[in-house]
């Protein structure tokens, strides 16, 4: 019997040292999409130099003629494409630049393309690669491979209408913005939404000459790696801390290798609104382009990033629009925020989701009507405008107009007084005197209360600061901090306000901010957090060299009182009964712009610690010649 056993023990082992795992992954997987809503395809386009980028294209089930929706992107079109993995295609779309449930539920074909150089695309990368001129002279740019991408999807998806728009967020609305020049003729349709336009007079990278120096970060992670494999590094929880210790820009760009990046190097080397900016100035080309294109421009009246674009393409192409080509969208959100929920910024509210409403009345029917077969009739209004205060719609005849019809925009002054309080319009009394504020480089005025850890992982700060509540800033004695009685009766205002100070600095250099606030009323029932707060309406920096000529800098004659004048971001506000209407006025704002050393350097990037020394600034307030922020106020006519 034990002979037995050991038989078939020995059996056993002997069969199972003969058997050798096997790989259970097969040679090539196959995906079933039995059930989806849509077929997913995976193309390499080539361009007109050999240069292969990789597109993702997704296919409603049953499409016949359908109409394409491109957004070309330096984002992985891979996972803008899968951002929920899901049978179904609105979710796959759920994320940054798709407006989903348009796209998705409307019966679009979806293709979304890495630029050239950018995750699964060939070719070199440079940022916001500028078109064929001074600044390009490869023969290809982004309108070159938008032409090159459009013209193979209208010969290569048989289930399209062959008629294509394009639509995108920030860069990728500046892609859309590119492929308005020498459009392909199937181009029908482009929504640009928040778009990089001018990089020096007021989005990404600078704001007249003050270093966003908050997007060094970004700037690292786009051009260090194909992938964005290699991620910003850092030295503090806290960005205040981490770039206050850093001394300056350059110095943390320095310890982080960002010499190696071809971009940075552009950045130190053009501090100056010179020609390398003018001529990428996406604005002044389509100025000068001819316009064929249906153009819907989104704008977010609270954008952290690009708040300058659309307002300055709407600018250049309004007054050659002869065909009524050109529409513009302004809604209450951050940068983006017209494809999530709208009903709230932040702390403050709107009474409905206006990103929702915004997508269903005039997304939506602006991409059909030039886009579809059979196309219904369009009727949206040239101007679709939400008037935050009263929390409406309005529908608008042009740009900046305060209503539908019957009332007109007179810029009235808003009077700085040698009191703290602001005057509203009338004719200026007595004589101006100084309100005196000491700037401190070494303790700089946050921009958003700390920590703030500037990072995708840690919260929503970052979308929603410009809506911040003020009071932190309105304490400090670096601040000055002015404001009218209650109002007895609305202030309407539609357009860009404008500063217009009177100041001198005891330093060779210096930087203003200045801030319009609406102060809402100690006692807000519905909202008790809403109680006194100040809601930045619009607000903007200035760098003191750049007065004169934005192109070429000038040292400030110390004690010597100038005037600087410039204009905030537009707006479209009514300031309510019961409200107030503050303007603070700074010198620092960090760390989202660098700190100007308050002494004159030839490049702000390579100061040294010694030349950041402290300076009394003084803002004349009162007389004729006093320091004001115009108004662009609504009034019946």
């Amino acid at each position: 019997m034990n002979r037995i056993w050991c038989a078939i023990a020995c059996l056993l082992t002997c069969t199972a040292q003969a058997q050798e795992p096997q790989n259970e992954r097969p040679a090539h997987f196959v995906p079933l999409q039995t059930g989806f809503d849509y077929a997913m395809r995976k193309v390499d386009i080539p361009m007109r130099d050999g240069v292969k980028l990789h597109a993702v294209i997704m296919v409603p089930r049953g499409a016949v003629h359908a109409p394409i929706l491109l957004t070309r992107t330096p984002y992985d079109a891979n996972a803008l494409t899968a951002n929920r993995p899901s049978s179904r295609m609105i979710a796959m779309l759920d994320g940054y630049d798709n407006a989903s449930d348009i796209e998705s539920g409307d019966g679009y074909i979806r293709v979304v393309e890495d630029v050239r150089g950018k995750y699964n695309s060939g070719g070199d990368y440079v940022m916001n690669r500028p078109w064929q001129g001074p600044l390009n002279s490869s023969g290809i740019d982004h309108q070159t491979d938008t032409y090159d991408t459009i013209d193979w999807l209208v010969h290569n998806i048989p289930e399209t209408n062959g008629r294509v728009g394009m639509l995108g967020i920030s860069y990728d609305g500046f892609t859309t913005l590119m492929g308005l020049i020498h459009p392909h003729p199937a181009l029908r349709a482009a929504v640009p939404m928040n778009p990089m336009v001018d990089g020096w007079m007021g989005d990404d990278w600078f704001h007249r000459g003050a270093f966003r120096q908050i997007n060094l970060s970004y700037v690292y992670e786009q051009e260090a790696t194909h992938d964005n494999a290699e991620k910003w590094w850092e030295t503090h929880y806290d960005d205040y801390t981490m770039y206050l210790s850093a001394g300056s820009a350059g110095e943390l760009a320095r310890t982080h290798g960002m010499d190696q990046l071809g971009f940075y190097r552009k950045l130190v080397a053009h501090p100056a609104y010179d020609s390398f900016w003018q001529d990428q100035a996406v604005d002044r080309k389509l100025a000068a382009e001819p316009l064929t294109v249906p153009t819907l421009l989104v704008h977010s009246l609270w954008d952290q990033e690009d708040i300058y674009g659309d307002i300055a393409v709407w600018k250049a192409l309004k007054p050659k629009d002869t065909d009524h080509r050109v529409f513009l969208a302004m809604g209450p959100w951050h940068h983006g925020g017209e494809i999530g929920d709208g009903s709230m910024l932040g702390d403050v509210h709107f009474d409905s989701d206006t990103a929702l409403w915004f997508r269903r009345h005039v997304l939506r029917p602006f991409l059909a009507h030039y886009l579809k077969d059979d196309a219904p009739p369009l009727t949206i209004a040239p101007v679709t405008a939400f008037e935050s205060g009263t929390n409406e719609w309005r529908n608008l005849p042009s740009w900046p107009a305060g209503c539908e019809a019957g009332c007109s925009i007179t810029p009235q002054k808003l009077r700085l007084t040698p009191d703290f309080s602001l005057v509203l319009g009338g004719d200026a009394a007595g004589g101006n005197s100084a309100l005196d504020y000491v700037s401190d480089p070494a303790h700089p005025v946050p921009y958003h209360p700390r920590p703030m850890h500037y990072s995708e992982d840690d919260g929503n700060f970052w979308h929603d600061w410009l809506a911040d509540d003020q009071r932190e800033a309105s304490t400090r004695t670096d601040v000055l901090t002015l404001q009218t009685p209650p109002l007895t009766q609305p202030v309407h205002i539609a357009g860009e306000p404008v500063a217009d100070l009177l100041a001198s600095t005891t330093g060779s250099d210096g930087d203003f901010v200045v801030k319009l606030i609406d102060v809402y009323p100690d006692e807000v029932p519905i909202r008790p957090r809403m109680s006194g707060y100040q809601l930045m309406v619009s607000a903007d920096i200035m760098r003191g060299r750049y007065r004169q000529d934005l192109a070429v800098p000038h040292p400030i004659t110390p004690g010597q009182a100038v005037r600087y004048r410039f204009s905030l971001p537009t707006a479209n506000h009514v300031f309510l009964p019961g409200h107030r209407i503050m303007v603070q006025v700074q010198s620092t704002w960090f760390p989202l712009v660098d700190r100007n050393p308050q002494t004159y350097v030839d490049n702000i990037f390579l100061a040294k610690p010694a030349d950041f020394k402290k300076a009394t600034i003084s803002v004349m307030a009162g007389g004729a010649d006093g320091s004001f922020v115009e108004l662009p106020v609504v009034a019946a006519k």
